[in-house]
């Protein structure tokens, strides 16, 4: 009797356990200290740029010789196997509305052709999905002291214009300067670069840039091409009406990350120290506009009074490096 009456019990209980362990661990989450929950809540983000957009290479022409040649010639003085060559077949002794259709038929075929084979213009090629690009990320950890980072940061964010090559490579190498200025703050440090097909290196791109800002609760300042967003600190607000402060002990830490697209090879170092850092920052700065495709730069926190913690360093960048 017993058994039957637990078994019983049993089988009413056991659907209703999952609920209320959800539950539970819903309530505990929202109820929870809110300075686990809400620290290193918020985030920046500026760049632009994209891998879709056919970009133009230099490549080599060959021009008609003066008495005739193999080249794509289309004046009337000289040979080769352009259309000089086709002309007087149709038209030598009068044409017919047949010839003249014939001979458009032939005109188009070889624009074809010429196009298929790459060359688009006096010396320029269409650059294919298989062409090589690098994807570069450089993070440095910073101590809180230095507090410039994010104002600096956030002034490139306000102003820059990241709709032109020009202006996301000004982005850069305004970006990198305001991490060389002060490397006396820099505790941590990281690369990773990779190369791949020009129609797999955006996926490559995207994968690093969401891991970045999944660690964010919100991106509170954003400029990525050129459409400026600010978003207001309600979702990072304490029980109090203020943002959550961290106790000092624990340590404060800034966070910047800056992503790059490069058209051919760009290979990134490991970092073992400080000198490692300085070197491929550098390198970040220096790339020009005619090779960079797309950049982003991310940082946290971005709103004042926001911090990040030693314990947020080790669970949400374990990949970096003490310098």
């Amino acid at each position: 009797m017993i058994n039957e009456l637990l078994f019983k019990l049993r089988s009413v209980i056991k659907p209703l356990l999952k609920p209320l362990i959800a539950a539970g661990l819903l309530i505990s989450l929202t109820l929870g200290h809110p300075s686990e929950s809400l620290a290193a809540g918020s985030g920046g983000r500026m760049g632009g740029g994209g891998f879709s957009s056919p970009r133009m290479a230099p490549t080599r022409t060959y021009q008609p010789a003066p008495s005739g040649g193999y080249g794509y010639g289309y004046g009337y003085g000289g040979g080769g196997y352009g259309l000089p060559f086709v002309l007087p077949l149709f038209f030598g002794g009068g044409g017919s509305l047949f010839t003249v259709l014939v001979f458009f038929a032939i005109a188009g075929f070889l624009i074809r052709t010429i196009r298929s084979s790459g060359v688009v213009g006096d010396g320029y090629t269409m650059d294919s999905p298989t062409t090589t690009v690098s994807v570069a990320k450089v993070q440095v950890g910073l101590l809180s002291s230095a507090r410039y980072l994010q104002k600096e940061l956030n002034q490139i964010a306000q102003t820059a214009d990241t709709s032109s090559a020009t202006g996301r490579a000004e982005l850069l190498q305004e970006s990198t300067l305001a991490l060389l200025r002060h490397p006396e703050y820099w505790i941590y440090g990281a690369t990773d670069s990779a190369q791949a097909a020009l129609n797999s290196a955006e996926a490559k791109f995207n994968q690093w840039s969401l891991a970045e800002r999944s660690k964010y609760r919100a991106e509170t300042l954003s400029n990525m091409n050129n459409q400026l967003k600010q978003a207001s600190q309600n979702a990072l607000l304490g029980a109090g009406g203020e943002l959550v402060h961290i106790d000092e002990d624990n340590g404060e830490y800034i966070i910047a990350t800056i992503i790059v697209g490069v058209e051919g090879r760009l290979e990134l170092p490991p970092v073992r120290d400080s000198q490692d850092l300085q070197t491929v920052v550098r390198q970040l700065g220096s790339i020009g506009s005619d090779r960079l495709l797309a950049v982003e730069v991310l940082w946290s926190p971005q709103a004042e009074g926001d911090v990040l913690t030693k314990d947020d360093i080790i669970a949400q960048y374990p990949n970096l490096t003490l310098v």
